[in-house]
């Protein structure tokens, strides 16, 4: 099962990141409760921008050396998409680097 996601606004600093893990997630989700292999997110942006007051943080962040990405096991009882908890997730091998802080532009 793959996901094809298009996001008409995407505002780089705070929302896309969040996005990116949170469909990703459903993605595996509904893998799991309808019994099929997940496959990929495909994430189609449409207005990708930058605001001002992120620039500086950004630009701090492109220059931090990647991580290995961590692993999610989920419980794999769980059948249905309204039955998972917080305790059926866990992210395991998670490094992550120290906050970043973005304020949200109005």
């Amino acid at each position: 099962l793959s996901c094809l996601m298009y996001q008409r606004s995407c505002d780089m600093g705070l929302g896309v990141p969040f996005n990116i893990a949170s469909y990703s997630l459903l993605t595996l989700m509904i893998a799991q409760v309808c019994g099929l292999k997940p496959g990929e997110f495909v994430h189609t942006m449409g207005n990708a921008h930058v605001y001002q007051n992120h620039v500086e943080p950004l630009q701090t962040q492109l220059e931090r050396t990647p991580r290995p990405f961590p692993v999610l096991k989920m419980n794999p009882d769980v059948k249905d998409i309204d039955g998972f908890k917080m305790s059926d997730f866990e992210l395991l091998g998670y490094s992550p680097h120290g906050k970043i802080a973005m304020d949200m532009a109005v």
